[in-house]
């Protein structure tokens, strides 16, 4: 055996254990596969859902299957007294929680030209202002925790903009200026914030894309495909590890490279 091999084996499958961790939008897509992953890790996973009740209590199920613990949670990230409401839910089931999550995201593409108010408000409020809410929610919890973690889901498109996504672009972008700056204000506390930027990713949102336009993307990828939900997951299982405690206000790409 090789001594990588021998030190892969050695490490243990539950070293999240014991962790508390909310994962926002958790009911599909990028969130489920985060919520799986760091449920079969041995975290205590709040799985956040706006409107997707079943979908949110098959990957509660899920994760019990795997001898995880896991609850369903409603909440609108967009809405700040819901997050409140939440974390006191969470807070009755779990205790105080080490790990944040903010995945939660939606598009209305749009050319900037034909962009409502009502589209660019839509979008903002969920991708950036739900992560302030969220945050807000748990920010108490993570500074007192020994190892506190905030991980952003945020996107290419906020270092790269995008014809037709000027409100996500917008909208992600500021998520890598507040990640930074929580990184700088937790920093006396050990806690630690990082953004996670995952480039074109097969999940239902991107399916509606059609063929032609995902043929010309995937050309551009250094890598020639496009990323899986598991692979955001496998950085967030990282950044979510006591293993990562040196690393801060970083914006992470998975992109294959198209960042390059």
């Amino acid at each position: 055996m090789s001594l990588a091999t021998q030190y892969v084996d050695e490490q243990p499958q539950t070293d999240l254990e014991g962790k508390t961790i909310v994962v926002t939008g958790a009911s599909r897509g990028i969130g489920r596969s985060i919520a799986e992953e760091l449920g079969t890790r041995g975290g205590n996973i709040a799985v956040n859902y706006r409107s997707s009740e079943g979908k949110a209590t098959d990957v509660v199920s899920r994760i019990e299957q795997e001898d995880g613990d896991a609850i369903a949670v409603q909440g609108d990230v967009a809405d700040f007294e819901a997050m409140q409401t939440m974390a006191d839910h969470v807070h009755d089931e779990f205790g105080a929680v080490d790990v944040l999550v903010n995945n939660a995201g939606i598009t209305m593409d749009h050319s900037f030209e034909r962009m409502t108010p009502e589209e660019w408000e839509s979008v903002v409020n969920i991708n950036l202002t739900g992560v302030f809410n969220a945050t807000k929610a748990f920010y108490d919890d993570i500074k007192e925790a020994d190892e506190g973690r905030i991980i952003n889901i945020s996107s290419l498109i906020g270092e790269q903009g995008n014809v037709g996504q000027a409100n996500y672009a917008a909208a992600k972008a500021g998520v890598h200026g507040l990640t930074m700056t929580l990184a700088k204000e937790l920093a006396p506390t050990g806690a630690t914030a990082n953004c996670v930027s995952p480039g074109f990713t097969e999940t239902d949102m991107f399916t509606d894309v059609p063929e032609h336009i995902q043929e010309n993307i995937r050309e551009d990828i250094p890598l020639s495909r496009f990323a899986q939900p598991e692979d955001i997951a496998a950085l967030v299982r990282f950044l979510a590890s006591e293993e990562s405690g040196y690393i801060t206000g970083q914006v992470l790409p998975v992109s294959g490279g198209q960042n390059l």
